[in-house]
């Protein structure tokens, strides 16, 4: 809504790049993995981890365009949309539809709130977290109410800086009030203020500011913890889960992103940055073969406690082989002209 996704036929180079790379991957592991006891874990190799590879883009510095970054970014954020709904469809062992539904009336009624304009960010918490709970007790997973409530919060702003501007010189230039109690026009401007200052910014960007620090810090890292412990044996080396694992992202992530970027730019569907060569989306498919958090969280949905510790083997080596592999494609990436970048 409010960045380079707002633009369709760039978003849609992202879009078909994510897609190329959740369904290429899981093809190879099911392929690797046919008729034998591993086939439920295909969605364990559709998911890239956003943290890391952002991370490696970082270590790149200004070897890299700025495009790539956008291009990467927005991969990974509708890979990990495609990779919560997989978790919500392909892993739901039972579904209880009066839950469900009223789950999706309470999406309803937070979308209702927002159209009558409702600002009350306690109320959206109460009743998302009422939504959480619904969905829950329905068998879906409940990562996916995550999703739908994100998008359904508005990502507009309801005071323009113009107005915010005009409000605020008011402030300046009103006369100070005499001391005492009471409701004063400057108190009262300035209480005008504090609200345009708040609204200022989208409901979207506000819940974005104040839950950061919460999930970098603490639910992220808990998360990764939580769910990448394992012991390492000689034999699982070999096994065939880790093969199709490491397989689907190392082979199947980079062909996927690079196949079908380049199938949206010929089709007229998506349209590429000039700085973006295709080089350079060739290493960044190799870096959309890191999958480490939602990988290992998938994992444990879908493979019986036998093959966890194949599949989170596969997961580690692909995602240390494919960063490797990234960072060396775009390290000796000739360097794009600060010029072209700027052109572009």
């Amino acid at each position: 809504m409010l960045g380079e996704l707002g633009q369709p036929r760039v978003a849609a180079l992202s879009i078909a790049a994510a897609v190329g790379g959740m369904l290429v991957p899981a093809a190879v592991y099911l392929m690797l993995q046919s008729g034998q006891p591993g086939g439920a874990g295909w969605g364990a190799v559709m998911a890239t981890d956003t943290a890391f590879v952002i991370g490696c883009l970082a270590l790149l510095g200004p070897r890299i365009p700025p495009s790539l970054r956008v291009f990467m970014l927005s991969l990974a954020i509708t890979d990990d949309i495609g990779a919560i709904l997989v978790v919500a469809v392909g892993y739901t062992k039972h579904v209880a539809w009066w839950p469900l539904a009223l789950g999706l009336s309470g999406c309803i009624l937070v979308r209702g709130m927002s159209a009558l304009g409702i600002r009350s960010v306690p109320l959206y918490f109460l009743l998302g977290g009422m939504v959480w709970a619904a969905i829950d007790a329905s068998g879906v997973h409940a990562t996916v109410t995550g999703v739908v409530l994100g998008l359904l919060t508005p990502a507009r702003r309801w005071v323009s800086d113009d107005r915010l501007y005009a409000l605020l010189d008011q402030v300046v230039a009103h006369p100070s009030a005499r001391s005492g109690s009471g409701i004063t026009p400057d108190r009262r401007t300035l209480q005008v203020a504090e609200i345009a200052a708040r609204e200022a910014l989208s409901p979207v960007e506000r819940l974005e500011l104040g839950l950061h620090p919460w999930v970098g810090f603490v639910v992220m890292p808990l998360f990764a913890l939580a769910n990448a412990g394992m012991p390492i044996s000689g034999r699982e080396w070999e096994s065939p889960v880790a093969v199709a694992v490491f397989g689907g992202f190392v082979v199947g992530k980079p062909l996927g992103v690079l196949a079908f970027s380049w199938l949206a730019v010929r089709w007229g569907i998506a349209t590429r940055p000039p700085d973006l060569a295709w080089r350079l989306v060739a290493g960044g498919g190799m870096l959309a073969g890191i999958g480490f958090t939602m990988a290992l969280f998938i994992a444990n949905l879908a493979f019986s406690p036998a093959l966890i510790g194949e599949a989170k083997l596969g997961v580690f080596a692909a995602s240390v082989v494919s960063a490797a592999a990234g960072l060396v494609l775009l390290g000796t990436s000739p360097r794009v002209p600060r010029e072209s970048s700027a052109d572009a």
